[in-house]
């Protein structure tokens, strides 16, 4: 079941590339809009190899194994590597921003994703019916903003059906590139790599690099296999791709060339053309569903990666929803869909068509691909593997990509700014929120209390004790949060039982019970307790107080009435200050008084907190 469900949720992005992959790249080879033999056996033979090398022995055989604890992604190697608190203008930082480059690059490809792949689908309407060619950017507009508007009411009551459907969507393809081939068996001569060197060592440089762009578009969708591990472990992801998707595209891409060769007027769309006339209109509906289905695991993925940069730190907390009780990884995030709605959206009207859409594809993900490559290098040689074998075996890989992220470049003017736009602007607020969280943290650390003077003065000149029990979170793991200072210092009174309540996020997917909870005694009736929790966990205190009662025996009275203090900051930005521009620190303010109620965020009923104003120069 878990190959199953990696077929609707890992492979829906690549395996809908042919819609438009083999086009896109027999067009950059064609001269006079008519392919060539040489053309159309140099590309599939180039598309074939490509997803042999990057996408069978990079990601399937390589890649998988480079998990944090069964977790994969970009985020995943970050806190492998441990560059979280990276001192700035170390080498250790610049490896940081160069992974929040590559995760600000994942919102990128979200945004094209989702248009190139439904517009490709519904020109297939053109094949037949020229005439429909104004209705298909319409009806793309309205399939997207459907998309995005059922996010909020969650995938689960749909993601049972999709593996299912991907599995029907990739014999289709095949039974589809079979006919193909059986028209023009001589197509079977480009599983042969010496075409793809021929024809690009043949072919004017300019018109080479065009064709790697296009060839490129038949990998992307690919790092998603490495970003889902945690989700589907890596047997099945292995077991799916080798056993049913790459047979699946193969078998397409070679009927595609093979129709190539024999009628090449159907360069215009030879995916549709495969399809007997009778099946032209049933494919455009089941590729169109297919492209959703494609779209829904990229606007999820993205909704992951959110959640799991904010616990990280690198991003500002955001509303994060649970659509289903019973599957921990259903969320909806609904700052990042309608973000990523607008800029979907603004994709697919401002470029028209997935021929100009094609511009904007491909170099944001090759980005990626060379930034990925590179950490997991990193990881390889931190976890004690032979340096000369790991730069040998990332280093080829890490030059094919650079080869692809080149022939990507070419694309920059034809629409490869949007995503490197989006990417650019996600990565600044990243680095901006995480820098303004270190000068906040710098600047309460200058005006806490320590603990020692505060419980000297607290024995020393004992206040009035209510009855009951009062947690303080705090952002520090020493001294006394300054809500505490501020309470006794306005109230003249303190509970009979005091809290100084942490939540760590560990460099680890999860935490384990017995590493959950870290307790300290302290006089006066005080206790420090430090709750960890992992980077793909929602922190919960009321539920860590809970823990803190039942295994570690911690007398709190009854739970329901602890009142839980919470610091609500306002960061005044100013120039007497060291740290950023004053206009980025303002960027940082805006960002911290938006950020969703500490309170909501750890899961703490509304009638149990008590809020406490606390202003903060930076």
């Amino acid at each position: 079941m878990a190959t199953l469900g990696a077929l609707g949720v890992v492979y829906g992005d690549i395996g809908t590339s042919p819609l438009y992959a083999l086009r896109e790249a027999a067009k950059a080879a064609s001269v006079e809009s008519m392919p060539t033999p040489e053309a159309v056996l140099g590309t599939v033979s180039l598309i074939t190899w490509s997803l042999i090398v990057i996408i069978s022995l990079k990601y399937a055989v390589l890649m998988l194994r480079a998990d944090n604890r069964g977790e994969g992604g970009i985020v995943a190697l970050l806190a492998v590597l441990r560059v979280r608190r990276a001192r700035p203008r170390t080498w250790r930082s610049a490896v940081l921003i160069l992974g929040l480059v590559g995760a600000a690059l994942l919102y990128g490809d979200g945004a094209i994703t989702p248009a190139i792949s439904v517009l490709s689908a519904l020109e297939g309407l053109k094949v037949d019916a020229p005439q429909l060619g104004p209705m298909v950017l319409p009806l793309a507009v309205v399939i997207l903003l459907g998309l995005f508007f059922v996010q909020r009411r969650g995938t689960g009551f749909i993601g049972g059906i999709f593996g299912p459907i991907m599995l029907a969507w990739f014999i289709t393809i095949g039974i589809l590139g079979l006919r193909g081939i059986i028209f023009a068996p001589s197509i079977l001569a480009a599983l042969n790599p010496t075409y793809a060197l021929t024809f690009l060592l043949h072919a004017p440089p300019l018109i080479a690099f065009a064709v790697l762009g296009g060839t490129f578009l038949a990998v992307t969708g690919g790092e998603a296999m490495y970003a889902d591990l945690g989700h589907f472990g890596c047997t099945p992801i292995r077991a799916a791709w080798f056993a049913i998707v790459l047979p699946a595209l193969l078998l397409n891409y070679f009927g595609q060339g093979g129709l190539l060769l024999t009628d090449p007027h159907s360069l215009e769309n030879p995916f549709y053309q495969l399809a007997p006339d009778w099946f032209h209109y049933p494919l455009v509906v089941f590729a169109t569903v297919a492209t959703i289905i494609a779209s829904q695991a990229i606007i999820s993925g993205a909704f992951s990666l959110t959640q799991q940069a904010i616990q990280l730190g690198f991003l500002p907390r955001l509303t994060v929803l649970h659509t289903a009780s019973e599957e921990r990884g259903q969320i909806y995030v609904p700052a990042v869909n309608w973000t990523l709605a607008v800029a979907t959206l603004a994709a697919a009207i401002g470029f028209g068509s997935s021929d100009n859409l094609a511009g904007a594809y491909g170099i944001a993900v090759s980005l990626l691909m060379a930034i990925t490559t590179f950490l997991a290098a990193l990881v390889a040689i931190q976890w004690g593997f032979n340096p000369i074998l790991v730069i040998a075996v990332n280093g080829f890989f890490l030059i094919v990509d650079l080869i692809f992220l080149s022939a990507n470049s070419l694309k920059l003017l034809d629409g490869g700014w949007f995503p490197l736009i989006l990417t650019g602007l996600i990565a600044f607020v990243m680095l901006t929120w995480r820098r303004g969280q270190s000068l906040s943290e710098k600047a309460r650390s200058h005006v806490r209390e320590s603990e020692k003077e505060f419980l000297a003065h607290l024995i020393e000149d004992p206040p009035a004790r209510l009855a009951g029990t009062a947690a303080f979170l705090s952002s520090g793991m020493v001294g006394i949060p300054l809500s505490l200072t501020h309470h006794l210092k306005h109230a003249y009174a303190l509970h009979d039982r005091v809290l100084l309540v942490t939540v760590l996020t560990a460099e680890d997917p999860r935490v384990s019970d017995e590493e959950r909870i870290e307790i300290t005694d302290l006089p006066a009736g005080m206790s420090r307790i430090i709750l960890r929790y992992g980077f793909s966990e929602s922190p919960s205190v009321p539920e860590g107080v809970r823990y803190a009662q039942e295994q570690a025996e911690l007398s709190c009275g009854n739970l329901s009435e602890v009142s839980y203090y919470i610091g609500r900051e306002t960061i005044i930005p100013t120039q007497q200050v060291p740290g950023m521009w004053v206009w980025r620190e303002s960027l940082y303010a805006f960002m911290q008084r938006n950020a969703e109620r500490s309170a909501a965020y750890f899961c703490i009923p509304a009638t149990q907190v008590v809020e406490i104003g606390i202003e903060i120069e930076i």
